[in-house]
């Protein structure tokens, strides 16, 4: 029996929306950056499209402005970070890495402040 699987995208459901109201680091016209809303590092910082795109995988040739801005924004967050704190990491997940169906980078510093399911470790509070 095969299922029809939904995915939830908390960026246009909650953060697009408005819904949710996150700390904007940046902002054009197709990109968002935001600070993340449970962060995994003690400086974690999102990057989404506006305009919703599954994964990274999945950009049409029809969207490469879109891309191009993100990835703008993607190097203006890294370019921040590694300026305050010396270096950072960028990432993004695909297929069944990707808890949240809508394309969005992460760009962190620091350590590491919860665990593979999202509970704070012992020795960090919530901010």
């Amino acid at each position: 029996m095969i299922t029809e699987q939904k995915w939830e995208d908390f960026y246009c459901d909650e953060v697009l929306s408005g819904k949710t109201v996150v700390e904007k680091v940046y902002e054009t016209e197709h990109t968002l950056a935001f600070y993340h809303t449970r962060p995994y590092y003690e400086v974690h910082i999102i990057i989404i499209p506006k305009k919703h795109i599954l994964s990274f995988l999945t950009v049409s040739n029809e969207e490469t402005e879109i891309m191009s801005d993100v990835l703008k924004l993607v190097k203006q967050v890294a370019s921040m970070l590694e300026r305050d704190y010396g270096a950072c990491t960028i990432s993004t997940n695909i297929g069944n890495y990707q808890s949240n169906k809508h394309m969005h980078w992460h760009v962190h510093y620091g350590a590491r402040v919860r665990d593979e399911q999202g509970r704070l470790l012992h020795d960090h509070q919530a901010k």
